[in-house]
């Protein structure tokens, strides 16, 4: 049976995980990419960052996006949550602070879920390159979706 999730059991999932699938629109196609991100509940958003590129451009131009969450254990057995929400780039002092919380945030995670602590924030994400430097967003939330199935 699927059934909707309770507001609470959207936001849990949300802080239990660190992965999800960002969908955007780009040249008047859909995309959907995988993203490292961090759900900051004092700010009821979604803290990310990324090199400038494609996806950049994308939300640049159509801010309106969605981020896909969700555990799979069996084909009768998951929960799903769709974050709708406005992109919103970062700059300055902010964009460290959010920086920082989206590492010591993905980094507690990774340690509860993962048994372990990574040191670097290039161990669990692949932005830091030759790009230059990382551009941090945000996704302000405008509605939370979330279904379960269980058997």
């Amino acid at each position: 049976m699927v059934i909707d999730l309770m507001r609470k059991e959207n936001i849990n999932l949300l802080c239990s995980n660190y992965i999800g699938h960002l969908a955007f629109i780009f040249q008047g196609c859909p995309y959907v990419v995988p993203i490292t991100y961090y759900y900051e509940q004092s700010l009821d958003c979604i803290i990310g960052y990324s090199a400038e590129g494609y996806k950049i451009n994308a939300m640049r131009s159509n801010p309106e996006v969605t981020l896909e969450v969700d555990e799979i254990k069996a084909a009768d057995k998951w929960k799903s949550v769709l974050v709708h929400g406005i992109y919103e780039e970062i700059h300055g002092s902010e964009a460290k602070l959010l920086l920082h919380q989206f590492a010591l945030g993905v980094k507690n995670i990774i340690a509860r879920k993962e048994q372990k602590i990574p040191q670097f924030i290039s161990e669990y994400s692949s932005k830091l390159d030759d790009r230059g430097i990382p551009l941090v967003y945000k996704i302000n939330i405008v509605e939370i979706i979330g279904r379960k199935r269980t058997s």
